[in-house]
């Protein structure tokens, strides 16, 4: 059978959808859900694969923007809904999609492409490597107490909708957004996501509040939380779930950890999606007993190497040429010379000798400065072909802000 590969015609979502749902494996998505996903669709950066009336594979790219280290917002292909029918895996459609699609963002003149994977074994072949990582986290709060900074007492709190208060919170979310590597600049549409919470998926939760935290009548910042009620024959043993939480300010955050970790008839606070180096994690008494975890989150690839180094500034001088391999996107392939500080950077071609090999994957990890390339080195990933050269690079290419992807897509 021959497969055809095309942009997707908005009156085939429904089928190419379903495509995306049987590949996941779980039930469909809820109405609400299904009818933001289709309102964000960007049909004419979608892909479908089909056997004839029969769709067998999708992949799709939103258009972002991604602050970079220096706080530029780069052009970034946000690649999602990726599936492929049961019926039709180990034919190439995959890599088909893949390569069609780098070369589409590539045309557009976007020079990343990133996603959140469900499987993170899969695109290290395409080039893409794991640039930040997620904090997870269960906070014992009958055992840990919190030491707050001077100002926590001056916030004040209120508990409202996510509706009701998102006005606010995305204003608030929007001054962060050039302050931290990995975050996206939301598009319209994009914060309706933070509503989404259908009662068939809350497993017992409550409905999704929304805590904000106030100074002189203005929001300095906010968490979104549900509780889940349970009791044990000592007495109440609930939970409350952390999903967002974002403060301007260390006194504003502090105020809402306060908040979250002294719920009535909870024991703990379930934190999913947080930066490795969230502030929590010294307001805590005892670290060990919040069972601090690590999982991959945003992967990155450069789609045009000297565009994507450009964009970014660098901690310290640098002075490197890059031997980069990419077989994928052969495009990238060749020696980079990249001069910059933290003022900007200039890449381009060169017939220079090498200071350093290595993959396009090893790009992408390091690019948002939470990845070293010394770490790299030490798994074998980078060569230093130039005594000096590996240090230099892996310090300039670092960042003072662990890089963090605050919201899937």
């Amino acid at each position: 059978m021959t497969t055809e590969l095309r942009v997707l015609d908005p009156a085939e979502w429904d089928n190419w959808f379903a495509v995306l749902e049987r590949a996941f494996g779980g039930p469909p998505e809820s109405d609400e859900a299904r009818a933001l996903w289709r309102e964000l669709t960007e049909p004419e950066r979608f892909l479908g694969a089909w056997d004839g009336d029969l769709c067998v594979g999708a992949a799709g790219a939103f258009t972002f923007r991604l602050t970079v280290p220096g706080g530029a917002s780069v052009p970034a292909a946000g690649v999602t809904m990726v599936g492929v029918a049961a019926t039709h895996r180990r034919r190439g459609i995959l890599t088909s999609m893949m390569r069609r699609q780098l070369a589409d963002v590539r045309s557009w003149g976007e020079p990343l492409a990133v996603l959140t994977a469900s499987e993170p074994a899969i695109y290290g072949r395409f080039g893409y490597g794991v640039a930040t990582l997620e904090a997870r986290a269960v906070i014992d709060t009958t055992r840990v107490r919190l030491t707050v900074p001077p100002g926590t007492d001056d916030v004040s709190l209120r508990v409202t909708t996510p509706a009701e208060a998102l006005e606010a919170t995305e204003a608030v979310y929007a001054k962060l957004v050039p302050g931290r590597p990995g975050m996206l600049a939301r598009r319209p549409g994009w914060e309706r996501q933070a509503l989404l919470d259908p009662p068939g998926e809350r497993e017992g939760a409550s409905e999704r509040l929304c805590l904000l935290a106030e100074r002189d009548g203005e929001v300095v910042g906010y968490a979104h939380y549900a509780t889940k009620p349970d009791w044990s024959f000592a007495g109440a043993d609930g939970s409350v779930l952390l999903h967002r939480l974002a403060g301007l300010d260390p006194a504003a955050e502090a105020a809402l950890w306060r908040y979250v970790c002294s719920v009535d008839l909870t024991s703990r606070v379930n934190v999913y999606d947080r930066p490795v180096d969230d502030a929590w994690q010294h307001l805590v008494s005892d670290v060990r007993r919040c069972e601090p975890k690590l999982r991959d989150r945003l992967h990155v690839r450069l789609v045009d190497v000297g565009a994507a180094l450009e964009a970014r500034a660098y901690q310290a001088p640098v002075d490197v040429v890059f031997e980069v391999e990419d077989a994928f996107c052969p495009w990238n392939e060749g020696r980079w010379r990249l001069t910059g500080d933290a003022k900007g950077a200039v890449c381009a071609r060169t017939d220079d000798a090498a200071d350093l090999a290595l993959s396009v994957r090893e790009l992408g990890a390091a690019y948002l400065g939470g990845v070293s390339l010394v770490s790299l080195a030490a798994a074998g990933r980078v060569r230093e072909l130039r005594d000096g050269a590996l240090v230099e690079a892996s310090v300039a290419f670092g960042s003072p802000v662990a890089p963090w992807l605050p919201h899937g897509f």
